[in-house]
């Protein structure tokens, strides 16, 4: 019974860790903790049926116990006995946990705080779980099966991410289900008593047979593999937007994305306008005749490290939206329009015009936020999408806008919408811009007029992303940035005049082609400031970009373009485009769109802007290969060199005959240095074989030298005199130095060596002389076999190392106990 209260206790704890995923989902780690104790009281109780030897149905009983009493102690209704007994009124009480769970699905969207019905639905679950993974590991010792229910707990975060989630969790998760294969192994292991090898040794039940470890070898290989290959697939990866910049908030997560689970869209947006290929994302027909912006996001939390997104929240899009009312000073339009998304746009938000009153061919998954005015969804993405919506365009005169009232100071948007963090610099040039106004709306155009090119403000793609009080206090230094900083400047500035004010993203107005269908690329990407007026106007939108400098601005009556001519002005309360020129053209230059978009991004005097050449990243990186393939014949050269210095020994100066013990004459050598001359001898056949192995000549390592010579002029060399009598000398040498007391001095050996070597070139083929001169054999395979031998002996070293420690273990102490 011990063994299966273990592995009871096992079970439980893999449960938790197979549980990783859900905090994907959660803001705050709550869950886990009340998880946690729900599951110990299950465990608890399974443990205490099966000391009283219960049956398996009785175990059951006991957990399911457990688990009602765990979710009273930790979601009481207040009408508990002893705070931990149930009461009908409990069980009503999750009744209304559970039924409000099920909308607060369809409000909520990740990460989501700690909500008690959402929280309760996922500790039922965890403990659910947990008994059936007791019931499957321990009642019917089939643990393999366990992991069904505990795939249905990653299943609960893969079905609420578009994309992927993320892979550690999932590691989690899987080590604890393999902690409950192995724990049920050796258990099993165990019953059988004492191990013992085909030889007969005694093995200690901690010492892992070949087969346990290769099976744990293959377990770790394939979660490995698991999480590995949808990291590796690019059809697994996020989508265009999502690949710029980093996380919201202070989350790590996939580039683009943050802890939300939404788009960092200031992140987005620079890395879209920084990229200098150009790719189609959107297709928009409209008949409006001049359209404004196409929008998809709002960022309206101002933090100290800039603006943010919100998480959105609304009701489904194909239920009837809010018709804007009509208002004096404020002409309202209705259109229609038709937006096609491309493959390569992916995000949880759909373009839309402002103000949308009715959608079409869109799910209930698709949700509308009113007051941030975006189509958003946790459950799908924008990739692919074509939907028709009906809107109304509004346009405001700016009589209408002075004569707007002030909301009161008390009034909740307001608070929201106004509150700035420290800046003094900002606060200050605030003062200074709305002195003397009397209205809201004399104040924001204070604001918006002072980002002009009169006053040295200029658009560059070359500056600091962010749009926190650091880089908004740059950006008014320098007077130089783009889109990102110029609406997030604008919306710090009139927060700090009292105005609530965000920031919008969207496209601006593409290439225009028939039937009033524009094209839009992420070079059409834009941000621009939106505030709010009373009286019943709303959000109301103002661009303080250069117009020039972006392809397809727009301007209008309220807010124009500053740096146009007066006649230029539009008088009307449309959008503005010049007469002959496209609708979808800036108000300057009719042919603004035909430039490429980083070519006329106006910078300082108003050039061209200045783009890095990249011809010398090329360059470098084709001197890097150059270099890299060089190694090997660099190293070839290097060696040869050496050789042949070690080998141009100075000849022997005198000869000398003495006799010996027989009465022969032997010769010896005087004035060399007879070690000199058998290191010569060496170098001089090791750059022989190395010559032959570089021209693809078989090389015997067992014969001797005089036979290798002999067999290289029978095979190789026996058509060139001076290569045969070269190759015999060298082995005559290589012989002597090996097996003689006295070495062979006195010879040329670099000349025949000269003479062996073109030899073979000339019998080599082209290929073969290639290889021979770039890519070396013998070098390459010295590497090889220097890589074989050091990892050999890495092998060994760690053999020897494992030896000891289990020599030393305090597990073997355990050896000797009775099996169970």
């Amino acid at each position: 019974m011990t063994a299966h209260r273990n592995l009871g206790f096992v079970a439980a704890a893999a449960t938790l860790l197979a549980a990783a995923p859900l905090s994907a989902i959660f803001l705050r780690w709550t869950w886990l903790i009340e998880a946690a104790i729900v599951v110990a009281v299950v465990a608890g109780a399974a443990a205490l049926s099966r000391l009283a030897r219960a049956p398996l149905w009785g175990q059951l009983i006991a957990m399911l116990a457990g688990l009602t009493l765990g979710l009273t102690w930790v979601f009481p209704g207040g009408t508990e006995l002893l705070a931990f007994l149930p009461t009908p009124s409990t069980f009503a009480h999750f009744g209304d946990l559970l039924g409000a769970s099920m909308q607060d699905m369809r409000t909520y969207s990740v990460k989501v705080d700690d909500v008690d019905s959402l929280l309760f639905l996922t500790v039922l679950g965890v403990g659910g779980v947990a008994v059936l993974v007791d019931v499957l590991s321990v009642g019917l010792r089939r643990p393999a099966l366990a992991g069904l229910p505990m795939l249905a707990i990653y299943s609960v975060p893969v079905a609420v991410y578009v994309d992927d989630v993320p892979a550690t969790p999932f590691v989690v998760g899987a080590c604890g289900f393999l902690w409950l294969l192995v724990t049920d192994n050796v258990d099993r292991v165990r019953r059988f008593g004492r191990r013992f090898t085909g030889e007969g040794r005694d093995v200690d039940v901690w010492e892992a047979s070949p087969l346990a470890a290769a099976g744990r070898r293959l377990a770790v290989v394939g979660v490995a593999l698991a999480v590995a290959l949808p990291l590796a697939v690019p059809g697994m990866t996020s989508g265009l937007l999502n690949a710029a910049g980093n996380g919201t908030g202070d989350g790590n997560g996939r580039p683009g994305q943050g802890n939300s689970g939404r788009i960092d869209l200031f992140a987005a947006l620079s890395g879209q306008l920084k990229q200098s290929t150009v790719t189609e994302l959107v297709k928009v027909t409209t008949n409006e005749p001049a359209p404004f912006y196409l929008r998809f996001g709002v960022a309206d939390d101002l933090r100290p490290n800039g603006f943010r997104d919100r998480t959105p929240t609304g009701r489904a899009v194909n239920q009837a939206l809010t018709d804007p009312t009509e208002r004096a000073g404020v002409e309202r339009q209705r259109y229609r329009a038709t937006v096609e998304v491309s493959k390569s746009l992916n995000m949880p938000l759909l373009p839309v015009y402002a103000q949308p009153v009715k959608t079409e061919d869109l799910g209930r998954s698709w949700r509308y936020d009113t007051s941030l005015q975006v189509i958003f969804s946790d459950r799908e993405n924008s990739r692919g999408k074509r939907y028709s919506f009906d809107y109304v365009r509004s346009t405001y005169s700016p009589s209408a806008l002075r004569a707007a009232r002030s909301l009161p100071t008390d009034d909740p948007l307001r608070r929201q919408q106004t509150a700035t963090p420290g800046a003094p610099a900002v606060d200050q040039l605030v003062r200074q811009l709305v002195k003397g106004k009397q209205n809201d709306y004399d104040k924001v155009r204070a604001i918006y007029d002072y980002f002009s090119v009169e006053n040295g403000f200029t658009y560059s793609l070359s500056t600091r992303d962010g749009t926190s009080g650091e880089d908004i206090t740059d950006f008014l230094s320098t007077k130089a940035g783009f889109c990102q900083q110029y609406a997030g400047a604008m919306a710090w500035l009139v927060r700090a005049a009292g105005i609530p004010a965000r920031v919008a993203f969207g496209f601006t107005n593409g290439t225009r082609s028939s039937g009033g269908t524009y094209v839009l690329t992420n070079q059409n990407l834009h941000a621009w400031t939106e505030v709010y007026f009373g009286s019943g106007i709303g959000w109301v939108p103002f661009d303080a970009t250069p117009a020039a400098s972006v392809p397809g601005s727009v301007r209008s009556a309220w807010a124009p373009d500053t740096e146009a001519p007066e006649e230029a002005t539009p008088s009307t309360g449309g959008a503005a485009a010049p007469d002959g020129a496209d609708a979808s053209a800036g108000p300057n230059s009719p042919d603004r769109l035909d430039k490429d978009a980083d070519q006329g991004l106006s910078v300082g005097d108003g050039g061209p802007t200045q783009q890095s050449p990249v011809w010398p990243w090329w360059v470098a990186g084709a001197l890097a290969l150059l270099v890299l393939l060089a190694v090997p014949a660099l190293r070839r050269s290097a060696l040869r060199r050496r050789r042949r210095v070690r080998v141009a020994a100075p000849p022997a100066t005198a000869l000398a005959a003495i006799p010996g013990q027989r009465g022969e004459v032997r010769d010896i050598v005087v004035g060399v240095d007879a070690d000199r001359a058998r290191a010569d001898a060496h170098a001089a056949w090791d750059e022989l074989l190395d010559t032959l192995v570089d021209f693809q000549v078989r090389v015997d390592r067992t014969e001797t030298p005089r036979a290798t010579a002999e067999r290289l002029v029978q095979e190789t060399l026996t058509e060139d005199a001076g290569a045969v009598t070269g190759v015999r000398l060298l082995g005559r040498a290589e012989e002597r130095a090996r097996y003689a007391r006295d070495p062979l001095a006195g010879e040329e050996l670099h000349p025949a060596l000269r003479s062996v070597r073109g030899a073979l070139a000339a019998r080599a083929d082209r290929r073969t002389r290639i290889m021979a001169a770039l890519l070396p054999p013998s070098v390459l395979l010295r590497w090889r076999t220097t890589v074989s031998e050091r990892s050999a002996r890495l092998v060994t070293a760690g053999g020897e190392v494992r030896q000891r420690l289990l020599r030393w273990s305090p597990r073997r102490l355990l050896a000797g106990r009775p099996a169970r």
